[in-house]
């Protein structure tokens, strides 16, 4: 065999190789853009469990049961466990050498991060509601002496005074602190969710015009 079939033969098999190469690159980017589609997809029900959670809970507000309540926050939490362990299954594949996306798998452990701070808060909120402010709290006479129907000694009667006045004011300001730093808290989760997610679509717009 001359030198120059020798060139054409080694030419061919660069080509091929070339060919198989890109196929195999092809395939990953392929299954790493479905991997982030169904990731978005979990993204989804999350909102949708949020939806529901904010209905329930403002239904709850206005007269609602508080079993229908607590009902509702069971099943909140085992959507939300469910899509926590799909997401953590993502983020194994994408260590795996079969993908090997580190830098995706990161992307998503933030995520992960930021919507269990937004879960912790979003509760927070919820009880901090449910008890209202100090000033506001509706008394229970269950320890009180009743004479009859209408009159009864109440234990909670107590002589105001400045003193007292102050303490009932510092309660309410603490109490609106908290709720004010939780709603900020929610606030800057979501936004970095929004961020990273908008890093996630623009992956997905890469590999698919790779």
């Amino acid at each position: 065999m001359d030198n120059k079939t020798m060139e054409v033969f080694q030419k061919i098999a660069m080509e091929e190789t070339m060919e198989v190469d890109g196929v195999e690159s092809q395939s990953k980017s392929t299954k790493v853009v479905h991997l982030l589609r169904r990731f978005l997809g979990v993204q989804q029900r999350r909102a949708e469990a949020y939806t529901k959670l904010r209905r329930g809970f403002a239904e709850y507000m206005v007269g609602g049961r508080d079993s229908a309540y607590q009902q509702l926050c069971n099943e909140i939490t085992v959507e939300f466990n469910d899509c926590s362990k799909h997401v953590l299954e993502m983020e194994s594949l994408l260590l795996n050498p079969e993908y090997c996306r580190n830098d995706l798998a990161h992307l998503l452990r933030l995520v992960q991060e930021q919507e269990k701070q937004k879960l912790h808060l979003t509760a927070k909120i919820q009880v901090l509601k449910k008890i209202g402010r100090p000033s506001e709290r509706i008394v229970s006479h269950e320890h009180c002496r009743f004479r009859n129907l209408v009159e009864h000694e109440c234990v909670h009667v107590h002589e105001i005074t400045e003193a007292t006045g102050t303490e009932e004011a510092e309660a309410d300001a603490d109490y609106d602190n908290a709720l004010k730093e939780a709603i900020r808290g929610v606030q800057d989760a979501v936004t970095s969710i929004n961020e990273y997610l908008e890093e996630v679509r623009y992956e997905i717009d890469a590999l698919e015009a790779y």
